[in-house]
């Protein structure tokens, strides 16, 4: 089962690093993007996004229960989750609010969730890096 952790996890790193990092800022950056439309596309994105990444931490817990795991791999896990669990729960709905304000025409609304998240983020990637290997490491 630690294949399918690696794995599954290293897809999940693949993910966040490609729309986080990728996506999100080059999406700006587009003829005819504006910001408004921009934010809206960034908030479907990341919601499709963020529920891949539940149905993905979902997967490893259900693979660290059938197989053998170190403790590296447990805390590890519990890290990167507790992460998520910040983001979605006390980050995203900030941004979400700022997101609307910007829609209904307050450009003007200045937000730090931004820089949060993007902490967050960068904590994340670490726990997926370690995560990954660590599950390679006990096979």
């Amino acid at each position: 089962m630690n294949l399918a952790v690696g794995a599954i996890t290293f897809v999940w790193l693949g993910m966040v690093l490609a729309i986080s990092f990728l996506e999100a800022p080059v999406k700006f950056r587009a003829p005819g993007i504006t910001v408004p439309l921009g934010l809206g596309i960034g908030r479907l994105v990341f919601r499709a996004l963020n529920v891949v990444e539940v149905v993905l931490l979902v997967g490893i817990g259900v693979a660290l229960l059938l197989g053998p795991r170190s403790a590296t791999v447990g805390w590890t896990t519990a890290a990167v989750a507790l992460v998520l669990v910040l983001q979605l729960a006390a980050v995203r709905p900030a941004l979400n609010a700022r997101t609307r304000r910007v829609l209904a025409g307050d450009p003007h609304t200045g937000s730090r969730a931004h820089l949060v998240y993007i902490a967050l983020e960068l904590l994340k990637i670490a726990g997926l890096v370690v995560l990954g290997l660590a599950a390679y490491a006990v096979v």
